[in-house]
């Protein structure tokens, strides 16, 4: 044996090693191929060694020469071999080779598998590690599904290198292995709280990349992540959060309210540029949601602004880049926010760095308005002339279209303006998008009727100077607009002054070095042009010249047939014989005009995209099935064609309607007419403003206007687009005159309100009417077809798999996999019946845990009904969680630091269970390290009673079971009705109002009322403001320089159907009493008839409950309080109470604001604080039929008047 192991330490003197092998490469440039080669085989000749070193050294160079490009895949077995070794120097190279090498087609993987759980299991944290650090780069579904169980379980080692490993890799055994994710689930939520900062930034990456896709599943870990956010200092752990909260928040519009004052906090106080982006980019997610309507939410907005500014004028062109990107976030939104910016946006087109110049051509995109339209897409004309390079040029024109068409035209008020834009973008030479031009220029035509003449006056010029744009040949070339300009003349030729002229200019031979496509849409509008003018000259008995121009077209005609086009050859072979014809025709003085007009009659709708894809299947039709049966060998050839053929035959025959007659096609009109109407996507002029727009004095002017234009139009130089911008200021002017008479006429003297109604003399958009109306084209699709978004989804995406409801119970199938051999870690109270579900999979069944399975799964099946109910809590009554202050929690209760305790009975349940949960996983830990976690040892032992009562409580009879004390609120009977904390306010025919008052620990003296407008009506309401009278007492907090008689504006607007929270906020001065007071919410209401000021009256009622904060208080602190003798008494009796003393509490919890301290039988204390600073304690008592409440608090009358309002909600139970 030593004679053996000194004969293989010699050879392994003689092989080479890696460095040999990089050196021998570096020596051997000219023939490298050939070098590596011959060490190719040699490393192969090693590998037939017995010793595992000389084996583990030639893997070392087989794993360099694949990172070469050399294919090792024949060397997988003996991978398997160094990753089997027992020294961890040659494991670790046998890792790094499969994980360079390995995948899912790997023949040899599965062999892997025990290696793999062996390592997983070994004492040594490195070769625990190295496993896992390879097995991530190499799991296979079937080695996910073997070795979920055993990596589920590391998560819970001892070790946080190996914790924080395990928590990494279960990430890529979701993806290969999505039925894992349900019962590793409870699992990584623990390790959210693991004391080591490593492991707890791996359980957040892993959760926030999985919520990153399916975030509505996550949503129940809202409050979790809220109290990392506002606790961790590690600015990478906080990203990550505030990305998962930017995606929440869509989701629950109701967690923006809490987001937006941590966020707003971390934007004035980081300095870490990651940082302040993410927490714009949320803050903006968050003020996007329809419900997060804050109070000076505009102050939020303001300073993201503020700050991305500075990111702009920053000289680091990333900081730059990243600003403008941010900002186009906030321009979806708060475009008026963005807008004030508009010169610094503008001076970043001039910037030297072409990715800043294309981000600030994207937010000049979204800060168009109607009054700013002319004035960007001319300073964006300016940058054109003077742009460097064909790729940046391209990127404004097609900016400048997109700007001026998006919305189907909404800013554009004059279309005159826009076609000469796109007649002086035509000038561009070497552009690539002369289609996106002529499609702007076509779409223009159809849509809007009121500018077809001038398109085509237009399009005829262009026609006439073909000969400028058709030098560039290449198609999509600029020469594409002369598509458009041939079709709208051929389309709309009756708006010509000359289609004589236009005609030969069609005609010229120059035409045929054009591309084929427009030649070919040249030779068909020529007839259509020649239709027209056949009818003019027959009507003016002018036959000479009828036969004149088609003698042109005999003679022009001819140069098109000899196209290498097909297409142009048909289309000019067939009109040159129907020209023929009609020459024929003419010779015997026969009338043709009408029949060729007949040619080109009707009008064709276009047809969706993917109108074909959403053709309805009729119920019973089998698309796969056989027509017909298909021939058997003994019947002729002929007779089945003939059968085939003679049922297509008839099909067509049978189905075919008949021609729609006036009546049919009249009824059909009006009922498009009418989906239109209804369908709020259709952006259609009122007829009201058209009609008053049509009555102004200002329209006499738009005639002269045209006479003016007519001079320079047939310029070559064509029209200057700059005209247009002072024409309509002119226009504008007068629209404002004639609506000021009329608003003067219908005005009435309104004491108070002088300022509102002089601020609505000031123009919006929506004021401003566009000179001509955008008719919206409906794309046609089949009967029944339904819109459907599954087309845009990828079938082969694996995070599909993961969208899974992680909420619901854990089924028994559900459960992953447990390998015999491997042994399990003991249980250390076996007695315990609330072990966690995941803990039963992972570990060896016991005869204890079997007896109590299935009280554990009711548990867990109650546990998953109350998430959504806590979620819900959390959000709609939990204070900010800075609010700590009040009477001082126990320093050894685990939840000391909880932000607030539930007055919901499964909420405080929910809490409670979890840090239950988490002692199982902990405790082989805190017996190894005593002396490191003695304080979390006494916690755990504290906890172990408070169980212990909790399990004897659950094991008495239903009589007795309520005789043990809960504590903190922990109420455990049947679940709640629902309740509602809003009361109606208002409400009339056109809004409805609720409101709710809530008060805040942060700020002394000062509450919150939040109200929810519903608008009721079929108009659009905005300009809402609302105004409360002040009383010596309590006062409206109004914006920075308002007067005590102006209203606060509300933040948002209302369309019809649709509701909407604001916020306001009240400072009060003595709370002891409650208060009403009278306020009125004013807005406008705007319907196709006009608009009209309407206001609502209504009555706030500040009640001395909505002056309590629901906080927690425990068992000694509520002692010490009582006995400190400082507190007065009173006490009411409601007689005629049938609910239950579970209910009861809770409705006495969430309707005034207490949380339960301590409860026994019948019986319980209850506590809660003002935002003054008042305690209030109770002691409620259920008899047979009545309810005592005996009351202390620091102020006597703040005692009765809460006892009077409480007695009066008993009153109704």
């Amino acid at each position: 044996m030593a004679l053996k192991m000194v004969k293989g330490s010699i050879d392994r003197m003689f092989d080479k090693n890696l460095q040999d092998l990089v050196r021998g490469i570096r020596n051997h440039k000219e023939d490298e191929a050939k070098y590596i080669s011959q060490c190719i085989d040699e490393i192969k000749q090693e590998l037939k060694q017995d010793n595992i070193a000389v084996k583990a050294n030639a893997v070392c160079k087989l794993t360099y020469l694949q990172m070469l490009g050399y294919d090792i895949s024949w060397a997988a077995f003996n991978i398997i071999e160094v990753m089997s070794a027992s020294k961890f120097t040659f494991k670790r190279i046998g890792y790094l080779a499969a994980s360079q090498c390995f995948h899912e087609g790997t023949d040899v993987i599965m062999l892997t598998t025990n290696q793999i759980r062996k390592d997983l299991s070994s004492p040594s944290q490195y070769d625990t590690g190295v496993a896992l650090t390879g097995l991530s780069c190499f799991v296979t579904p079937d080695l996910a599904r073997d070795l979920a169980n055993d990596i589920m379980t590391l998560m819970s080692h001892t070790k946080p290198y190996i914790r924080k490993k395990a928590v990494l890799i279960m990430y890529k055994v979701f993806l290969k292995y999505p039925e894992s994710l349900r019962p590793a689930f409870p699992r990584l939520k623990e390790k959210l709280e693991d004391p080591d900062p490593g492991v707890q930034s791996a359980a957040v990456n892993v959760i926030c990349e999985l919520a990153r896709r399916n975030p509505k599943n996550y949503l129940s870990l809202a409050p979790l992540f809220f109290k990392l956010m506002t606790s961790s200092t590690n600015n990478w752990v906080l990203i990550k959060i505030i990305k998962l909260f930017g995606a929440l928040t869509p989701l629950e519009p109701r967690l923006g309210k809490k987001l937006i004052e941590p966020l707003t906090n971390l934007i004035h106080s980081t300095s870490a540029m990651s940082l302040l982006y993410e927490c714009v980019n949320t803050v903006i997610a968050v003020l996007i949601s329809l419900s997060s309507g804050m109070p000076n939410h505009s102050a939020s907005i303001q300073l993201c602004v503020q700050k991305l500014r500075i990111l702009i004028e920053d000289s680091d062109q990333n900081l730059k880049y990243l600003g403008l990107l941010a900002m186009s976030k906030i321009l979806k939104t708060h475009p008026k926010s963005v807008q004030s910016h508009k010169d610094l946006i503008l001076q970043c087109l001039d910037d030297k760095d072409e990715s800043i110049r294309l981000r600030a051509l994207d937010l000049l995109y979204g800060m168009v308005s109607k009054k700013n339209l002319m004035e960007i897409v001319k300073k964006l004309m300016t940058h054109v002339d003077k742009a460097e390079g064909t790729t940046y040029r391209d990127e404004l024109l097609t900016k400048i279209i997109d700007i001026c068409s998006q919305s189907n035209y909404q800013y554009i008020t004059n279309f005159e303006w826009y076609i000469s834009i796109l007649v002086e973008l035509t000038r561009l030479e070497g552009t690539r998008h002369g289609h996106l031009i002529a499609a702007q220029m076509l779409d223009v035509a159809i849509r809007v009727k009121a500018i077809r003449k001038f398109a085509v006056s237009q399009m005829s010029a262009l026609l006439d100077s073909a000969h400028l744009v058709a030098s560039n040949t290449q198609r999509n070339g600029i020469c594409e607009v002369l598509y458009a300009a041939a079709w709208i003349c051929g389309e709309f030729s009756e708006h010509l002054q000359e289609p004589q002229q236009t005609l030969e200019a069609m005609l010229r031979p120059k035409a045929t070095t054009l591309p084929g496509h427009i030649q070919a849409v040249y030779v068909q509008n020529v007839v259509k042009l020649y239709a027209s003018i056949l009818q003019q000259r027959e009507q003016a008995a002018e036959h000479e010249a009828a036969q004149a121009a088609t003698q042109l077209l005999v003679d022009r005609l001819p140069q098109f047939v000899q196209s290498a086009d097909l297409e142009v050859q048909e289309r000019a072979s067939c009109v040159l014989q129907l020209v023929k014809y009609i020459q024929k025709l003419q010779a015997k003085d026969v009338p043709v005009a009408e029949e060729v007009s007949a040619l080109f009659a009707g009008e064709l709708n276009p047809v969706a995209p993917k109108a074909q894809k959403k053709v309805p299947i009729p119920e019973g039709l089998d698309l796969d099935a056989w027509i017909n049966e298909p021939p058997s060998d003994s019947e002729s050839e002929d007779e089945a064609p003939k059968a085939i053929f003679h049922d297509d035959e008839q099909k067509p025959t049978r189905h075919r309607q008949p021609e729609a007659d006036e009546e049919e096609l009249a009824r059909r009109r009006e009922a498009r007419k009418q989906e239109q109407a209804n369908n709020p996507f259709y952006i259609k002029s009122s007829p009201s403003p058209q009609k008053r727009y049509q009555d102004t004095p200002g329209v006499e002017h738009i005639p002269v206007v045209q006479i003016d234009l007519s001079v320079p139009l047939k310029v070559p130089g064509m029209p200057a687009s700059d005209q247009y911008v002072k024409l309509e200021q002119e226009r504008r002017h007068q629209q404002r005159l004639e609506k000021k008479r009329k608003k003067q006429r219908k005005e009435k003297q309104r004491e108070g309100r002088r300022r509102r109604h002089s601020s609505l003399h000031t123009e919006s958009d929506e004021d401003i009417a566009p000179a001509q109306q955008v008719d919206i084209i409906t794309e046609e699709m089949p009967e029944n077809a339904l819109p459907s978004d599954e087309d845009d989804k990828d079938p082969n995406d694996p995070y599909r798999a993961l969208d899974i409801d992680l909420d619901k119970p854990l089924a028994d199938s559900e459960k992953l996999p447990v390998q015999k051999h491997r042994s399990a870690e003991t249980l250390q109270f076996p007695d315990r019946e609330e072990v966690p579900a995941v803990e039963k999979k992972s570990k060896k069944l016991k005869k204890k845990e079997k007896k109590h399975r299935e009280k554990g799964r009711e548990k867990a099946r109650k546990k998953g009904k109350e998430k959504g109910d806590d979620l819900d809590f959390w959000l709609s009554t939990t204070p900010p969680p800075a609010a700590a202050p009040g009477p001082a929690p126990s320093p050894d209760e685990p939840e000391a630091d909880a932000v607030v305790a539930a007055p919901k009975e499964e909420c405080e349940e929910a809490k409670r269970e979890e840090p239950e949960n988490n002692e199982d996983d902990e405790e082989q830990e805190v017996e190894q390290k005593p002396s490191k976690h003695k304080k979390k040892k006494h916690k755990k032992e504290k906890e172990e009673k408070s169980k212990d009562k909790k399990k004897s409580r659950r094991k008495k009879p239903p009589s007795e079971a309520v005789a043990e004390p809960v504590q903190n609120g922990a109420l455990e009977e049947e679940p709640l009705p629902p309740m509602s904390s809003y009361c109606l306010l208002a409400e009339n025919s056109y809004i409805k109002m609720t409101y709710d008052v809530q008060g805040s620990l942060q700020k002394d003296s000062q509450v919150t009322v939040s109200i929810i407008l519903e608008n009721l009506s079929s108009s659009f309401l905005k300009n809402m403001e609302l105004n409360v009278l002040d009383s010596l007492n309590t006062k409206m907090v109004r914006p920075e320089g308002a007067s005590v008689h102006d209203g606060v504006p509300v933040p948002f607007q209302l369309p019809p159907g649709v509701s909407n929270e604001a916020q306001f906020v009240f400072t009060v001065q003595s709370i002891v009493m409650a208060q009403k007071l009278k306020g009125t919410l004013s807005f406008i209401a705007k319907n196709d008839e006009g608009s009209t000021h309407e206001k609502l009256d209504f009555k706030l009622h500040f009640s001395c409950t909505s002056y309590l904060i629901t906080t927690p208080c425990y068992s000694d602190a509520f002692a010490k309080l009582l006995e400190s003798g400082d507190l007065s008494v009173s006490s009411i009796r409601v007689d005629g109470i049938t609910m239950s003393f579970q209910n009861l509490l809770a409705k006495i919890c969430f309707h005034h604001h207490f949380s339960v301290v301590e409860r026994v039988d019948s019986c319980a204390s209850m506590y809660s604080r003002s935002i003054q600073g008042h305690h209030v304690c109770l002691l409620v008592k259920k008899g047979e039929n009545s309810v005592s409440v005996d009351g202390k608090c620091s102020d006597p009358t703040l005692l009765g008047n809460l006892l009077d309002e409480m007695k009066v909600t008993l009153a109704q139970c």
